[in-house]
């Protein structure tokens, strides 16, 4: 089980701000990730998504799940090359193939902080398949499968 920050989440993956949607790598091994995202209370799109009654739109929140699996699959792809997690980088970049089953349960306000977690179902070839969950308070707020690959 290993843990990482902001700075160790950028040379992972190619995602920066304003669309990095992980603060921090709070366990991760061989076949899942947890990470967290803290949701300003200042966040631009708040003043256009509901302005009255802000919550986090769906779609980003699917985004900092397929972050944190991207952020696994690097992992994984270090892991298998027999390279150190701190050293290890790749140039392939995860392209998002398909969407399965998204599922809204609960809304995530300003201040809120997200889990987010990704478990490898299975890898073919070039094509990573997985599926995700983002927690508000220890409760299910979105769930989701979805496949990547890797583009060079």
């Amino acid at each position: 089980m290993e843990t990482m920050d902001k700075d160790q989440i950028r040379e992972r993956i190619p995602h920066r701000d304003p669309f990095l949607w992980l603060d921090r790598v709070v366990e991760i091994d061989g076949q899942s990730i947890r990470a967290e995202k803290d949701i300003p209370l200042d966040l631009d799109i708040f003043q256009g998504h509901y302005p009255n009654y802000p919550i986090m739109p769906g779609v980003l929140l699917c985004e900092a799940i397929f972050q944190a699996g991207a952020v696994l699959t690097s992992y994984i792809l270090g892991q298998s090359k027999g390279e150190e997690w701190q050293e290890q980088s790749t140039e392939a970049v995860p392209v998002l193939t398909r969407i399965l089953g998204a599922k809204f349960k609960r809304e995530v306000r300003p201040g809120d902080r997200i889990e987010l977690r990704a478990v490898l179902k299975e890898q073919v070839g070039p094509a990573w398949f997985f599926k995700g969950s983002a927690l508000v308070g220890g409760k299910v707020a979105v769930k989701i499968e979805f496949s990547c690959m890797l583009k060079e």
